[in-house]
């Protein structure tokens, strides 16, 4: 159904064409006289083989109203839409132009030709000819011209059987532009003939399906799009607008930059706008406006000059300055736009321009060129040229060749065509590439062998610039980048100021030399050109809802987060044992936090643990001093040496949870408190059983309680206590010893080293059991607290217990409760606040008698009692 459509459509045009072609002829009679017998202005050269070639050498202008087609049906196909870009046109008035550039470019081919016949190593014992056609820069004429080079047929093209005319061409050069070459790749691929264009950029056509048989010795669009990219990338212009023409060429590369956009990540859009195809001002006006509102300092632009002209008299006319421009390379040398009264605008452009080369010798031949000189060339004909003429001494741009881009571009496609035929014709019998191992020969040339090696073809031009095709016919890519300098004396330079190419080793790779580049700005410095800042480190982008990826706002990382990066989309965490910094651009260690020595909290309680220490040492001294006076030993003296000890003890264990927590000191610190205080409250408890026993034994028949209380039972006893206590904290440490831990629960910049309990159980018992040893001496203590005691010593003992088991019972919750470091200090205040309180309860009382009132201390004041307290002697 396809091919049907296509054979309709290439008929209808074909037609169409010749319609055209007999008004033009009527219109025209000296130049692209298109006659009713379809002749074709050109020029012929005859040869062993014959190389085709279609230029621009006229071109029509025209005045009147220009009928945009349907957007809709254009789109539909490229067959459809080269229809409506002919039928696009309800002209009023025709002009026709002689296009120098063109006829330079036709110029060049047969140069190249007249080159490599002259080469003994290349091709020799082949002439080359050629045919060259002007195709106008009209769709129908270009077309035609390609079926007819195809063919040989000029007069009847593809419609009548008989040959005549030229020799069809194994090869075409040209078109230049896209849609003429979309158009005719589309016909000519169907047969295989090659065809290279020198001009053509549009990325749809590396499609090898669509055009198996397509060349080109100029980049793709695609490649282009990815130059631009990287002067965006170079520059830090992340934010730009884009402005297409409305056709092949402009769509083509605005959907290949959006594309490259998107993966790359390197910028975005501002605003994409496209040019109308007329003087449409209220379009045009639009268009300026968003220019105008937008924060995009960098303009770039994918249209042919005759569209940017338009636009930049709306530009000026709303005196639009401040911008960058980036041009393609169909309008970066347009000599159109460079003027004093433009330069203002788009003064310090930066382009994208085919690749320069020089071609030694076409100077000369150029001059040679005569109106009459080849009866065969209908290019020139002019009535006012004699052929006398001398060029040399005429300042023309035709004789121009230093700044050779398209024309080196033809260059390389016929040298491409002669160097593939070439290698076609070494190919030895037998060891060919194709059915049989057979090779093609020029009587049985086909063209499609012509394109298998013209895709393999390799050679190095004069110039040093290497020319291959990829595997979708493009060649080796290079550009040059070009730079609008707007001189101090009012004149105009585009001058090269860097290249954009591809590698093998490389890959794609920009040089520019800054320091040639002239910026149209105040600070004669690249412009800034994005949406939003960057993100400096230690923040990261948030994305603005609704607004394109560039535009973001910038987030600091929370906590524990960092980014030293610029534009960082996410922060990362820090390591376990760090945590972020103020700017969180980095990571530092977390503070260590412990009860330390150094600290003022640590420090007091050390002192303090001290000064209980010496106190029990000193109280120690006296009562071993004053060991034989009464007061000592009405006290039981063993017991209270014994309880000095242990207080002595308690308050040393208390610098076990001072300090930075290790192994040892985890599982040394609760087992000696626990063990401690144990030997403290059973000397306490033993104590006060004894008094309740000297209490029974003062009765009638109590006697007996005393034998059960003798020394031995009393070291005994505390021993067996003490000892169970040990065994508990025996277990504990076995089954689930404390360890040293770090703990990040109640601060995350800190690191608060403590020692867990490991078993919460093990725990609870040692305390446990040292309040219900506790509660027992209190108990006992309150129930004699009212025996005749000279000193009072049940009561001591209630009012030490009741302290005791105050202090304990309001260390649970506290501890529990309390943050990291002061948990410890929380236990270490409890350690000395009860043994303090033992302490001073217990023997305070007696230092105060021994040392301040000693007339206290004899046995006559102790006698002076009652009765019941002489059998405390007996018991000492």
């Amino acid at each position: 159904m396809w091919s049907l459509l296509q054979t309709n459509l290439l008929l209808f045009i074909l037609l169409y064409s010749c319609f055209f072609s007999s008004v033009a002829s009527s219109l025209f009679p000296s130049s692209c006289q298109l006659q009713r017998q379809f002749h074709l202005n050109g020029m012929h050269k005859s040869g062993d083989v014959i190389l085709g070639g279609l230029f621009q050498v006229h071109f029509f202008s025209s005045v009147g109203k220009k009928q945009k087609p349907n957007k809709e049906t254009v789109g539909e196909s490229l067959l459809i839409s080269i229809l409506y870009l002919e039928l696009s046109y309800s002209v009023v008035f025709f002009f026709v132009s002689f296009y120098e550039l063109g006829f330079r470019q036709a110029q060049t081919m047969a140069f190249a030709i007249d080159e490599i016949n002259r080469n003994s190593n290349l091709l020799p014992n082949v002439t080359l000819g050629y045919t060259l056609y002007d195709n106008c820069v009209t769709l129908g004429i270009g077309f035609r011209a390609a079926l007819s080079l195809a063919s040989g047929q000029e007069e009847k093209i593809i419609l009548d059987n008989r040959c005549t005319g030229n020799l069809p061409v194994i090869g075409i050069v040209g078109d230049s532009s896209s849609t003429h070459s979309i158009a005719i790749s589309n016909v000519l691929g169907l047969y295989r003939v090659p065809m290279v264009s020198y001009f053509a950029t549009c990325s749809c056509l590396t499609d090898r399906q669509k055009y198996p048989s397509f060349f080109r010795t100029i980049p793709s669009d695609a490649f282009q799009v990815r130059a631009m990219i990287q002067i965006l990338k170079h520059f830090g212009w992340t934010w730009a607008g884009l402005l297409v023409s409305d056709d092949d060429y402009g769509l083509h590369a605005a959907r290949s930059l959006q594309s490259e956009l998107s993966l790359s990540g390197e910028g975005c859009l501002a605003y994409f706008e496209i040019l109308p195809w007329d003087k449409d001002m209220d379009e045009l006006r639009r268009i300026v406006n968003v220019m105008k509102k937008s924060s995009a300092r960098v303009v770039i632009v994918f249209a042919h000059h005759s569209r940017i002209v338009n636009l930049m008299e709306e530009v000026v006319r709303q005196n639009l300055t401040g911008l960058q421009w980036m041009a393609s390379e169909a309008w970066t040398e347009a000599t159109v736009l460079q003027t004093p009264q433009l330069m203002p605008y788009l003064g310090g452009t930066l382009g994208i321009a085919i690749r320069h080369g020089e071609i030694p010798g076409l100077r000369e031949f150029l001059l040679q060129i005569r109106p009459d000189l080849h009866h065969n060339n209908s290019y020139g004909n002019s009535a006012l040229c004699t052929g006398e003429e001398d060029l040399d001494n005429v300042d023309t741009e035709f004789l121009d060749i230093s700044n050779l881009r398209p024309e080196y571009n033809v260059y390389k496609a016929v040298y491409a065509l002669a160097y593939s035929l070439d290698d076609m014709l070494r190919c030895e019998p037998g060891r060919g590439p194709f059915r049989g191992h057979s090779c093609a020969t020029l009587q049985t040339l086909e063209p499609w062998q012509l394109v298998y090696y013209l895709e393999m073809v390799n050679f190095t031009t004069p110039f040093g610039d290497q020319v291959s095709f990829d595997e979708n016919g493009d060649v080796v890519p290079i550009y040059d980048v070009m730079n609008w300098m707007w001189l101090p004396d009012g004149s105009i330079k585009v001058q090269t100021v860097g290249e954009v190419k591809r590698s093998a080793f490389k890959g794609e790779e920009l040089i520019l030399d800054e320091d040639k580049i002239f910026w149209n700005f105040e600070s004669k410095k690249p412009p800034r050109s994005v949406c939003s800042e960057s993100c400096p480190p230690g923040t990261h982008m948030v994305r603005k809802k609704g607004e394109p990826k560039c535009c973001f706002d910038c987030i600091p990382c929370s906590e524990g987060k960092t980014t030293n990066k610029s534009n960082s989309l996410e922060c990362t965490s820090c390591p376990e044992d760090f945590w972020s910094n103020r700017q969180r651009d980095h990571c530092v260690p977390k503070k260590t936090e412990f009860l330390s020595y150094h600290d003022p909290l640590g420090i007091c309680l050390t002192a303090t643990s001290l000064l209980g220490t010496f106190i029990c040492a000193v109280v120690l001294g006296i009562f071993f001093y004053h060991r034989r006076t009464p007061i000592i030993r009405a006290n039981n003296s063993e017991l209270s040496f014994q309880l000095l000890l242990s207080l002595k003890l308690c308050f040393l264990c208390s610098l076990l949870f001072i300090g930075r927590p290790r192994l040892w000191t985890c599982q040394l610190r609760h087992a000696a408190f626990g063990i401690s205080f144990v030997l403290c409250v059973s000397c306490i408890l033993v104590k006060t059983m004894v008094v309740l026993a000297v209490f029974k034994a003062s009765k009638p028949g109590g006697g007996a309680s005393l034998k059960w209380f003798g020394a031995m039972q009393q070291r005994g006893t505390v021993l067996f206590l003490t000892a169970i206590q040990a065994a508990i904290c025996t277990t504990w440490l076995v089954s689930s010893s404390p360890t040293p831990h770090k703990n990040t629960q109640y601060h995350n910049d800190k690191i608060i080293y403590e020692c867990a309990v490991g078993s919460t159980v093990g725990f609870a018992v040692l305390l446990g059991y040292i309040g219900v040893l506790a509660f027992l001496s209190f108990l006992i203590a309150f129930l004699v607290r009212n025996l005749p005691d000279s000193f009072n010593e049940a009561k001591f003992i209630t009012f030490s217990m009741l302290i005791f088991c105050a202090v304990w019972v309001a260390f649970v919750p506290v501890y529990i409760s309390s943050p990291g470091n002061y948990a410890d200090a929380v236990e270490v205040f409890a350690i000395l606040a009860s043994s303090f309180g033992l302490l001073i309860t217990l023997f305070g009382p007696k230092c105060y008698i021994i040392l301040l009132r000693p007339e206290l201390n004899t046995k006559k004041a102790i006698m002076a009692r009652r009765n019941g307290s002489q059998k405390i002697f007996h018991i000492q």
